[in-house]
């Protein structure tokens, strides 16, 4: 994403050249932390109601174009570290994380998005500039078309079917991002209540599995993160195919808070750890007390962007009571 010059701050660059995910921003010292929005309504769009609309994103979405958001190949060796690695574990969180695909000012894109354990079965969390974001010069603010969501995505495949997005569901304070104001981030979050697949099926049935939502959960934890990036801050890794968007991606360790700076005044409550996964994995889950071997976890925030205080590090909001719960709430029971 393209953004108007600001000190210490990188364009977003999108998927497929599309309006989307992740920042970078430098640390160059200390400064007070900036005063945050105030927490307001939440905000609603009916993305596709009708069968005749739903039946018209699931014909957009055709293979052909799914395709062609797909970063190249490259032959360089396979590499696993914990700050990026592909995850191959069959488990839970391989069947309730997936691809969210989406069409934002008329160029297509994808993030990424996981099922949550949820009233309506039927709720995914993702990053709120997945389904609401402006242009290239952070005006004109729209909702995202075309929503559409994946879980399990792996090499061009649906194995639980494709669920078309009925609503989006984000705090209302996130409507007023302009990509400049770095006090929107921790408004950085959203929800899509889903259509259920070709099958009927909800998407809470139909992967068998479903991820909790923690609130106001301490940040400085092991944290796992999950994504679908079509793009790796590390050259080395670039092409490897984690990093094409064709499959699911991770990085673990102890999560830090990002610093606000007199360059880049940040508020409190981003966290991440060390990561190199890159756009496309925006809107991933952040899990504490993750269990590799089962695949679930708490989920307690978002991708969102990226910090380099000589590391690369991905960091989003960590979830609360005073932003998340009443969104989530919204989401779950529409």
């Amino acid at each position: 994403m393209t953004s108007k010059p600001t000190p210490g701050r990188l364009g977003r660059v999108g998927v497929a050249g599309a309006v989307t995910v992740l920042v970078t921003t430098t640390l160059a010292g200390t400064a007070p932390q900036p005063v945050a929005a105030k927490p307001g309504p939440v905000a609603t769009h009916a993305v596709a109601v009708t069968a005749a609309e739903q039946q018209a994103v699931l014909a957009y979405w055709t293979p052909q174009r799914i395709a062609a958001l797909r970063t190249p190949s490259a032959e360089v060796p396979a590499v696993s570290r914990p700050d990026g690695a592909p995850w191959t574990r069959a488990n839970a969180v391989s069947r309730t994380v997936g691809r969210l695909f989406f069409t934002d000012h008329g160029e297509d894109s994808s993030c990424t998005a996981t099922v949550l354990d949820s009233a309506n079965r039927s709720t995914v969390v993702t990053a709120a500039h997945c389904v609401n974001n402006t242009d290239l010069i952070g005006e004109d603010n729209q909702w995202s078309s075309n929503v559409l969501f994946v879980p399990g995505y792996r090499d061009g495949r649906a194995p639980y079917g494709m669920f078309v997005g009925r609503l989006s569901v984000a705090p209302s304070t996130w409507l007023r991002n302009d990509q400049i104001e770095s006090l929107y981030d921790s408004y950085d979050q959203a929800f899509v209540v889903l259509h259920p697949n070709s099958d009927g099926r909800r998407v809470q049935d139909a992967v068998g599995a479903a991820q909790r939502i923690g609130y106001d959960v301490p940040g400085a934890r092991v944290v796992h993160q999950f994504g679908y990036p079509r793009a790796s801050s590390d050259k080395a890794r670039e092409g490897l195919p984690e990093y094409t968007g064709e499959r699911l991606a991770y990085c673990t360790g102890r999560a830090v808070e990002q610093q606000s700076t007199e360059e880049w005044p940040e508020p409190p409550g981003q966290w991440g750890t060390e990561c190199v996964m890159g756009g496309g994995s925006s809107g991933g889950p952040r899990f504490a007390n993750f269990d590799p071997r089962t695949g679930l976890g708490v989920v307690v925030g978002d991708n969102s962007h990226g910090w380099l205080p000589g590391k690369r590090y991905l960091v989003g909001p960590q979830f609360t009571r005073a932003i998340t719960q009443p969104v989530f709430h919204r989401a779950q029971h529409s």
